[in-house]
């Protein structure tokens, strides 16, 4: 890591100590949350992806052993004697089951219970399900922690109705699960990136509660992309977006400006705070060059290497969609740190007793 703290490559993955405990991702896109594991020292082993494209940037960038261009849904119909043992041996099962029929962003309810063409994975699907599917693949495994990651919209309004559905069948499938609001910008991110966090434990475990702790000092956009000469590769912006940026002042949303209080994601960014949350198709305009940040800034902002290969995608939807990886690799060091290095020590205890016992019997 250099000086402004969010700068990174690939190839630093290869300094990280590793831990010894591997991961398996579902829904995973372009992989920010396997690459926060790794920064955390675990041993991704790959996952499960609808998306095509999406998929060949995660094999691209990572080196995955298990890959598996499908639904969760048509996973869980595989015989169990053809998955590899290996998958029935996690320490984490990770995913971020699409979520954009939750966002404040949109219809909302209107879409729920209903099969739509998303852009997630390109075709016809009914997205309030898949959580549900995703946690049969933790039913199915059996690791022994499950995250799963989604939109703070989860926690307003009519959607919390979901949230117990989600509880209750994380209980049906064994596990015992706790709910988190984090925000990015406490966990090294240079982001205001409100997400939930469902974090499991296989009910046998026994383990005490995770208690996250994250109030790191927020990171500002001038501090993130200080540096950057790389311009080039920036979106068109359009006139009436450039016409908002004359009016707005620094850190003005454009819809303040609209006659008819249109443009709601357009923003003229402060340098002195973190960024607005970067979604999928990000309208986030530099405070003084009238311009949409380029590819290199949102990278820096969203904490995706620099040496990222993103092929031929759009690599402000693959990022957008992606979970920042210095976030994921905070609550991974944290499931570390107060679950599974602590089973690791009382199952060494444990071995050890048994020797004893074994040898003085």
């Amino acid at each position: 890591m250099i000086k402004n703290k969010v700068s990174w490559r690939l190839s630093d993955l290869n300094k990280v100590q590793k831990n010894g405990f591997k991961v398996f991702s579902c829904f995973h896109c372009g992989g920010g949350s396997s690459m926060g594991y790794k920064l955390a020292g675990y041993e991704v082993l790959g996952g499960i992806e609808i998306d095509e494209e999406m998929m060949a940037l995660y094999r691209a960038n990572h080196n995955s052993k298990y890959s598996y261009l499908m639904g969760v849904e048509e996973f869980n119909k595989i015989p169990e004697e053809k998955i590899p043992k290996e998958l029935f041996d996690l320490d984490i099962l990770d995913g971020s089951p699409p979520c954009s029929v939750f966002s404040m962003a949109g219809a909302r309810e209107k879409k729920w219970g209903k099969e739509t063409y998303f852009k997630e994975g390109q075709e016809i699907q009914k997205l309030d399900d898949l959580f549900y599917h995703f946690i049969k693949v933790g039913e199915k495994l059996q690791p022994k922690v499950i995250v799963a990651e989604n939109v703070k919209g989860l926690l307003l309004g009519n959607a919390r109705g979901y949230v117990k559905e989600i509880f209750q069948d994380f209980k049906n499938a064994g596990y015992i699960c706790q709910l988190f609001l984090f925000n990015a910008s406490k966990m090294g991110v240079p982001q205001s990136r409100e997400r939930v966090f469902f974090i499991a434990q296989r009910k046998d475990l026994n383990l005490p509660p995770l208690k996250p702790r994250f109030e790191e000092d927020p990171i500002s956009i001038g501090q993130a992309i200080s540096g950057i000469k790389d311009h080039k590769k920036i979106r068109k912006s359009s006139k009436s977006y450039n016409n908002l940026w004359d009016k707005a002042k620094v850190g003005d949303i454009f819809k303040k400006h609209h006659p008819k209080g249109h443009c709601w994601n357009g923003t003229k960014v402060n340098p002195r705070k973190p960024s607005p949350t970067v979604t999928a198709w990000p309208l986030l305009y530099h405070w003084k060059e009238k311009r949409l940040l380029s590819q290199a800034e949102i990278a820096r902002i969203q904490t995706f290497p620099e040496d990222y290969n993103f092929l031929e995608s759009e690599p402000s939807y693959a990022m957008g969609m992606s979970v920042p990886p210095f976030m994921t690799q905070k609550v991974a060091e944290t499931i570390k740190d107060q679950w599974l290095s602590v089973m690791s020590k009382i199952q060494i205890v444990a071995k050890n007793g048994e020797r004893i016992l074994q040898t003085y019997g």
